[in-house]
């Protein structure tokens, strides 16, 4: 027998023993335990890409007017989020659930339409589409992005994967990182459509030129890079990447103990509440796989909290039609993407619009999404108050033709759950904690960055 082919049976053994104390039913419904071939490069991108990324991520050189990062939305405080149903992009102030919308001036004009997505095990090959619509795809051999049209292609050359090019939008997006037109040096370009994006990444790519200690990162994190002048987006982005993929790589929780052979791992009420999520609650047909989710899109008759996505460029006033969006389909219309629930009791608000403040108000939403859609009030939001985006918060729902059309999309059939059965439920998501993500995440905070801009938000 290969080492191979040893290696392969020694996987299998930790769910072979688990069939001794597991129905077999139930087993057969146990996804396999995660291993490092599931992540690019092994889970082990290399350490210079890694230290760059990690400065790009907390630099606020890389928006519009130096003044928000990736990690504001994304914070390892706040387990990858920012705790905010809808993120405060661009002219907010503060971090996390004390960001404020700003003042002044530089006070936002509108909430970003969706919550910011936790970014745990992104960087798992199995992520082949990401944001709530999966507008950024990989399609197998070619990677699909919203920098190419039919007509124009302004997609860069040299993207690792598709994570790298997720980190391309946020800076050009208008509310979360760019500005508003003719704000900065960045949002100055005239051009219209995709073909405005390259002359932006240029501009960030300069600013970045201009500071020796970024040109030595790059130097040491890239062979083809000499010089400032050899520098290019597809740097940037791919070391974000690379950054992301170990900071927030997350396979050591309980449950991922109980897969690899520990039955002790979880404790009886635990494993009620793994039997339900794999069999009478039905939660594993969607959330299935190594991290809970078959990244597949579903309308569930999710409360539209906030203003909805971008039509135009403007997302007042919108209903957010998910999927459509990307796809043209009337069938994909109101569907978002399945979320993983690694690390689900950390990463509050719920929804792909952060509608439900609590994991059992989310659990209990996919019980009865109908009855739920119908008592949802705004009060199950964590945002800060502010009167005219208060309004625009509420406006889809208190609509009742676009209601209307939001419940008669859903896909999720009720479940009769007693309650005792649905803390058993909240109990198991408890096991999908990773109890080392809180320590690791805070030691990628860096005390400061090469741009000498502040860190703290």
């Amino acid at each position: 027998m290969s080492r191979l082919s040893v290696y392969r049976a020694c996987l299998r053994w930790p769910l072979v023993l688990l069939l001794v104390g597991t129905g077999a039913a139930l087993a057969s419904e146990l996804p396999s335990p995660v291993v490092a071939t599931d992540y690019y490069d092994d889970g082990r991108p290399s350490v210079a890409k890694q230290r760059l990324g990690n400065f790009l991520f907390f630099d606020k050189v890389l928006s519009g007017n130096k003044n928000i990062s990736c990690a504001t939305c994304h914070h390892p405080q706040h387990f990858g989020g920012d705790g905010l149903s809808l993120p405060i992009g661009e002219g907010g102030e503060g971090l996390g659930t004390l960001r404020t919308t700003g003042s002044g001036d530089n006070a936002i004009l509108e909430r970003v339409g969706r919550n910011a997505p936790p970014l745990f095990n992104l960087g798992a090959k199995e992520f082949v589409h990401l944001n709530w619509q999966g507008r950024h795809q990989n399609k197998g051999t070619r990677l699909s992005l919203p920098c190419a049209t039919k007509d124009f292609n302004a997609c860069p050359d040299g993207l690792d994967n598709v994570l790298a090019g997720q980190n391309l939008f946020p800076m050009v997006n208008t509310p979360e990182m760019l500005g508003h037109p003719f704000e900065n040096d960045v949002s100055t370009s005239t051009l219209r459509g995709v073909a405005r994006f390259p002359v932006m990444w240029e501009t960030y790519v300069t600013r970045l030129g201009e500071v020796d200690e970024y040109v030595e990162l790059f130097r040491s994190a890239y062979p083809d890079i000499q010089s400032a002048a050899d520098m290019k987006i597809h740097h940037v982005v791919n070391a974000l990447a690379a950054f992301q993929t170990v900071a927030f790589r997350s396979d050591q929780s309980a449950f991922d103990r109980y897969l690899r052979g520990n039955p002790g791992a979880l404790t009886a009420v635990q494993k009620r509440g793994m039997e339900l999520f794999y069999g009478k609650a039905n939660c594993a047909s969607c959330h299935s796989g190594k991290f809970q989710t078959d990244h597949a899109f579903y309308a569930i008759a999710m409360p539209q909290a906030g203003p909805g996505a971008f039509v135009n460029g403007r997302s007042e006033k919108a209903e957010d039609i998910g999927r459509y969006e990307v796809t043209g389909k009337i069938e994909d219309r109101y569907k978002f993407r399945t979320p993983s629930l690694r690390n689900v009791a950390l990463t509050a608000p719920y929804g792909h619009d952060g509608a439900f403040a609590t994991l059992e108000g989310i659990v209990r939403h996919h019980l009865n999404p109908v009855e739920s859609f119908a008592n949802w009030d705004a009060t199950q939001m964590v945002l800060p108050s502010r009167s005219d985006l208060d309004e625009l918060d509420v406006f889809i729902m208190n609509d009742p033709a676009s209601a209307e059309r939001i419940v008669a999309a859903n896909q999720l059939a009720a479940v009769e759950l007693a309650d005792t059965e649905v803390q058993d439920l909240l109990a198991f998501l408890d096991t999908l904690t990773d109890p080392t993500v809180a320590t690791r995440l805070n030691r990628v905070i860096p005390i400061r960055v090469p741009s000498g801009l502040p860190v703290e938000d």
